[in-house]
Parts: C-alpha cells; sequence; structure tokens
C-alpha cells in the first residue's frame, strides 16, 4: 500500500536530496564564496541518486523486502556521500578551500534518519504480515 508512513518518509528523503541541496550551500571557501552542490558534478550526481534511489523504494511497496534492501543502498549512499563531505572539510591542511562549513553537509544525516524511520516502518508491515498469515 503506497499510503504508508513509510512513504511520506521516503518522499521527504526524496525531497532533501534533489532540492535542498541547490538552495542550501555544503560550505564557504577561502574567497567567501558560496558552493553548491550543482558546482561539482558527483555531488550532484550522488544527491539525485539519493533521491531516485527514494523513489524508487516508494515504488516497491508490493516487494517490502526489496524495499528495505533499496532503503539499506541509499543508506550506504549517503554514507558514503557524508564521508565525503567529512574528508573533504577535514583533510585539507589549514583550511585553504574550506573556510566555513554549511548546513547543507547535514542533508545525508538528516536522510539517513528518515531512512531509518522508514526501515522501522516497512519492518513493522512485514511482522503485522507474517503474523496474519500465522492465524490462517
Amino acid at each position: 500500500m503506497i499510503q504508508r508512513i513509510q512513504t511520506i518518509y521516503l518522499v521527504i528523503v526524496a525531497l532533501l536530496a534533489t532540492v535542498l541541496p541547490f538552495f542550501l550551500y555544503l560550505w564557504l571557501n577561502a574567497n567567501g564564496e558560496e558552493f553548491f552542490a550543482k558546482h561539482d558534478i558527483l555531488v550532484a550526481t550522488a544527491f539525485y541518486s539519493i533521491g531516485a534511489l527514494g523513489l524508487i523504494a516508494i515504488f516497491l511497496f508490493k516487494n517490502r523486502k526489496n524495499q528495505f534492501v533499496v532503503n539499506r543502498l541509499n543508506m550506504i549512499l549517503n554514507l558514503f556521500l557524508l564521508g565525503f563531505f567529512v574528508y573533504r572539510s577535514l583533510n585539507l591542511s589549514g583550511e585553504t578551500l574550506v573556510s566555513e562549513k554549511g548546513i547543507g553537509m547535514l542533508i545525508p544525516v538528516f536522510s539517513i534518519v528518515f531512512l531509518v524511520l522508514a526501515n522501522r516502518a516497512i519492518r513493522k508491515d512485514e511482522d503485522l504480515v507474517k503474523s496474519v498469515d500465522r492465524l490462517r
């Protein structure tokens, strides 16, 4: 059923990943210029992939196990993106390129939280279906 709570969580993930990175800056460089996701094709591709996986997971509502696996894959992609942001902001000597972190760097964290909530709701649905099948 598409009208479940995990659908709302997955829509939030898709919106977080496809809309916000292009309006919230990820960091300020040494010149004070804002760096958005659209300035780097790999970062933009990662955000669009996260949004696409969220939308794909919405339409896998008939197969909850596959939906669960796609959400786990999406979490891994979010962790890679978060790791890239941490590497980018901490590994530069003297912070020559990154002088101030933006709120956009937290988008993968919020996405992971909503994916965990969606997986918890999917697991609840799966347990409910299994319990009903035992009564037959």
